[in-house]
């Protein structure tokens, strides 16, 4: 038996996640905790939220962050990837960064628009 911590939501639900019992979760007050239980065991992903270099001396640095969830396991090597970084201005909300991160068909996208 595994014990987590929720994160779906503000609630923050305490779940015993039991692996010899085909993941079976218990003390989640929604579907999505036990979804979120089952999955954190078996194949836990992340949102990546970052920044990168830009070329322009006022706004330094732009926000990212990946349009999806990524393994976990990728976080360090995703991350790596933005230190050489160096986007032009100007720079649209949504413009991708790094395409297909790890053929999983995530981007980092940029989250600011800088003119």
């Amino acid at each position: 038996m595994t014990e987590l911590i929720c994160i779906t939501c503000p609630r923050g639900c305490h779940l015993t996640v039991d692996e010899e019992n085909d993941y079976a979760v218990t003390g989640n007050a929604c579907p999505r905790g036990a979804e979120y239980g089952k999955n954190e065991l078996k194949n836990p992903v992340r949102v990546i939220t970052s920044t990168v270099k830009t070329n322009r001396k006022s706004e330094p640095r732009c926000p990212v962050k990946t349009n999806g969830a990524i393994p976990k396991g990728k976080m360090f090597e995703a991350m790596a990837l933005l230190d050489d970084i160096i986007l032009e201005v100007p720079i649209k909300t949504g413009d991708v960064v790094i395409p297909n991160l790890f053929d999983t068909g995530i981007d980092f996208v940029a989250c600011k628009s800088i003119k």
